[in-house]
């Protein structure tokens, strides 16, 4: 059933099947919280610890009456991102809503970064995405069509402290959201990006700064406080909902105002 087309007499994603990469845990757990609470079946994605997300679809089965269950794959690999895509429609009988949440990179300056930082992290922020896309675009195309969401990161287009690495894959995820728009809009699949400010994460951890960049986050956002992942999470939701259908190959900033006054000073 397509988001487009569908008759839905009861929650607007009734009949959905979604998947998240990287949708156990901060962003994409609420991301998966929230599709599976518009009625959307939701295939959860994760790599290394599969607690919280068996957890999370025995949470979500348990609440909102959808099926769930969790799929491990490392989105830098290009065999495990096809053979997810196979198995997850092959359990769920097809999909309708890709949404390229898995994220990872190395914090180094650029003259520390190496080679294999780069390739590790344009392998799971940009061409993981890109695979992702191209092996579900079949089975939502004998759905009738459906929706694709990438997360973005303000990083793509600003300057951040050892953010290099991440940062250029953000900016190449954003232009694969763009391409991808253009070829796939006329067959009934619409391609977004939603970017967040500063979001309230574990991520945050692996900065030795969290404390002030959180206390800075705060005092320069004019909405008075931090993104958190639902803020991120709604958004995606509407750009897979019928209201959207105009919106096509757009990069969302939900960062709360904070862009608007940025200063790197």
């Amino acid at each position: 059933m397509t988001q487009d087309n569908a008759v839905n007499p009861g929650k607007p994603l009734d009949g959905s099947i979604a998947l998240i990469t990287g949708g156990s845990r901060g962003i994409g757990r609420a991301i998966t919280l929230e599709l599976a609470s518009l009625g959307a079946d939701v295939a959860i994605n994760f790599f290394r610890n599969p607690g919280p997300a068996k957890e999370l679809a025995d949470t979500v089965k348990e609440q909102f009456g959808v099926s769930a269950e969790p799929f491990r794959a490392n989105i830098g690999e290009a065999d495990h991102v096809q053979r997810l895509i196979a198995d997850v429609t092959d359990a769920f009988g097809g999909l309708d809503i890709l949404i390229n949440n898995a994220a990872s990179g190395v914090q180094r300056t650029v003259m520390d970064l190496k080679a294999n930082h780069w390739n590790w992290t344009l392998d799971i922020n940009a061409r993981g995405p890109w695979l992702a896309a191209k092996h579900a675009v079949p089975h939502m195309l004998a759905r009738g069509g459906g929706s694709i969401v990438n997360i973005s990161s303000v990083g793509s287009s600003r300057v951040m402290d050892n953010y290099m690495s991440v940062g250029v894959s953000k900016a190449a995820l954003e232009s694969l959201t763009r391409y991808l728009a253009v070829e796939l809009a006329p067959q009934g699949i619409r391609v977004n990006a939603v970017s967040g400010g500063l979001v309230k994460t574990d991520a945050l951890d692996h900065f030795e700064d969290r404390e002030n960049m959180i206390a800075k986050a705060t005092s320069d956002t004019p909405a008075g406080r931090m993104v958190e992942p639902e803020d991120i999470a709604r958004a995606v939701a509407f750009l897979c909902l019928p209201e959207s259908h105009m919106i096509i190959g757009q990069t969302i900033v939900v960062d709360g105002g904070m862009t608007l006054t940025w200063r790197t000073a």
